[in-house]
């Protein structure tokens, strides 16, 4: 059995793209937070690697010439966010938790960074012969 990218890095490598345009709408968010009628945009980050672990579970490639179905992480659905507190102007960004989730987003980012680079790091060890 062939090892592959997706095997040596698991979700993490999706995962860091998926934080990535995360962050661009969480940015997008905060830069409109004085703008009236603007509606603050998310995506749910566990149900789209829940759906990407799904999507990828149902196709057994037998053949390495074989094609991978959803190999490259494609755009998520925005929905748009609940108001806590309503607005006078119809806007539905609330700065603080824009602020919070963003910072969250950035420490789990962070996080998939420093685990493959660990996993960089073990596999070069490895090679190496150390």
């Amino acid at each position: 059995m062939a090892t592959t990218i997706n095997t040596l890095f698991g979700i993490h490598e999706k995962a860091l793209i998926y934080r990535s345009q995360r962050a661009e709408v969480l940015a997008a968010n905060m830069a409109n937070a004085d703008t009236p009628g603007y509606k603050a945009r998310d995506f749910d980050f566990k149900s789209v690697l829940r759906q990407m672990g799904a999507s990828n579970s149902g196709l057994n490639v037998t053949n390495k010439k074989h094609i991978a179905i959803n190999s490259s992480p494609s755009s998520v659905s925005l929905a748009y966010r609940i108001p806590t507190s309503a607005s006078l102007d119809g806007n539905t960004v609330d700065a603080q938790s824009e602020q919070a989730r963003y910072g969250q987003n950035a420490l789990d980012y962070q996080t998939s960074i420093r685990f493959l680079n660990g996993k960089i790091t073990g596999y070069l060890s490895a090679l190496r012969g150390d």
